[in-house]
């Protein structure tokens, strides 16, 4: 204690943000450790799970088996033909949800598809149709799927599929709209039915052309080049549009299709800095699937968001849905719009942070601060924050800034539970109600709850001692 003293004081603070203030005041040496308690009333569930004794063999195994996944972009497809819809059969983003407790965007997204596919000649009128039952509603992940925002895929609509050359498994999403006053941030103006309408008798087709002429376009290769050139793969995608048009455009040219229509879809690519999303998407869905069904494993699987409710999905708990509470996203808004005009979160999109993409990987792309609200070192904060829930770090998508360091990957329920640390999303921000459309883009994170029940789930399976 006596030679402590002669010594200059190092004050080392855990989580007490007014001791270190204070200290730092007063010119001591000072360094923060960013802590929180666990998650409250686990304590009993945490115990249960981190004792299975399934549970290391389990996560090493998932996280394997999702760091070898790989995503070839190999077809184009109309939805009916991919994933099976028949009229009236819509699929949406996030956990299940029914109509009436439904969101504003899902709702919007809903009528405007309604009258995409000729349901009704008025959006206003689908309400009606989905009250009587007329129109049902499925989660895109329970057809191997994602949807960003407001999610909604109808039968008329295209899907790119992605393929994993080494088990064959598939999964969908929808092509791109673009930003602002589009069906998935809840619009259904005639604009945006109309530009719908284009993307299935040109847009799509045309596509399917390219990528069969072209053949499979290594989707996964694209990510790992794009996270080293500032995207992120969430929010920031305009290397990875540009690189997707590279590859396809000389066989968009030399296909059937008119020349001006080969340059309408070319400037509608180009012009669509979030084209790529909807491939990074489901190629990280494919890596979180390849995860999935895991006895014993901790990792979760899929992170998705309806406006209502916020849910996740465990590898060692199948198909089961876990959920809380959708929060609000905090950040930077269009025009005259503000927080009050802002949607619950919403969307399939956060599979890309469930896969170390995304917010996960900010410190890649420092640029999106500017778009989410925050600065090139909480970026960097944020990314490196994450490493502490995660169980990996991925081997193709590293960060420069990080001397080209894995981005941290495989969310352990267990570390989250244990940290308080919750996952980092940025996302765009959807208006509050149906048919407003896009309003902003800020951070947000999913709701503590959805982590303690999977956790007390996790408990219950766990084998008896014997």
């Amino acid at each position: 204690m006596t030679d402590l003293l002669r010594r200059e004081p190092h004050i080392i603070s855990a989580g007490l943000g007014l001791l270190a203030d204070a200290a730092t005041a007063q010119a001591a040496r000072v360094s923060r450790v960013d802590w929180a308690p666990p998650l409250p009333g686990v304590e009993a569930a945490l115990a249960s799970v981190v004792a299975d004794p399934r549970r290391g063999a389990a996560n090493r195994l998932a996280v394997e088996r999702m760091l070898a996944a790989r995503a070839l972009l190999v077809d184009v497809l109309p939805a009916s033909q991919a994933l099976g819809l028949t009229a009236g059969e819509f699929l949406h983003a996030g956990p299940p949800v029914t109509w009436d407790l439904a969101s504003g965007p899902l709702r919007g997204a809903i009528m405007g598809a309604a009258a995409l596919e000729g349901l009704v000649t008025d959006p206003e009128a689908a309400g009606a149709l989905a009250e009587r039952g007329s129109i049902t509603l499925e989660p895109c992940h329970s057809r191997s799927a994602v949807g960003p925002m407001a999610g909604v895929v109808s039968p008329s609509m295209w899907v790119f599929a992605v393929e994993d050359p080494a088990t064959g498994h598939r999964t969908y999403c929808s092509l791109n709209e673009g930003l602002g006053t589009v069906l998935r941030y809840g619009a259904y103006s005639p604009e945006v039915i109309g530009r719908l309408r284009w993307m299935s008798a040109v847009l799509g087709p045309l596509l399917q052309a390219a990528v069969r002429s072209h053949g499979p376009v290594d989707v996964t290769a694209i990510l790992a080049q794009m996270v080293q050139m500032g995207d992120e793969a969430h929010n920031r995608n305009r290397t990875g549009t540009l690189m997707l048009l590279r590859d396809l455009l000389p066989s968009m040219v030399t296909s059937p299709f008119r020349s001006s229509q080969v340059a309408d879809a070319a400037a509608f690519i180009g012009g669509n800095d979030h084209f790529f999303l909807n491939l990074a998407m489901p190629a990280c869905k494919l890596a979180m699937d390849a995860a999935r069904d895991i006895p014993g494993a901790t990792v979760v699987v899929a992170m998705a968001r309806n406006g209502t409710d916020f849910g996740i999905q465990v590898s060692g708990t199948g198909t089961q849905w876990f959920t809380g509470p959708a929060l609000t996203p905090q950040g930077l808004f269009l025009g005259g719009y503000g927080q009050q005009d802002a949607s619950p979160d919403i969307g399939d999109s956060a599979i890309t942070e469930t896969a170390g993409l995304g917010g996960f990987a900010m410190a890649a792309a420092p640029a999106i601060a500017r778009l989410v609200g925050g600065s090139a070192a909480s970026a960097l904060a944020t990314t490196q924050r994450m490493y502490e829930i995660t169980l990996a770090e991925h081997p193709l998508f590293v960060i420069p800034a990080l001397d080209f360091r894995g981005v941290p990957a495989g969310i352990d329920v267990t570390l989250v539970a244990r940290t308080g640390i919750l996952p980092q999303i940025n996302t765009g921000i959807a208006g509050r109600l149906a048919g407003t459309g896009q309003v902003g883009a800020g951070l947000v994170t999913p709701p503590a709850e959805a982590f303690s029940a999977a956790l007390s789930a996790l408990a219950n399976s766990v084998p008896a001692r014997r």
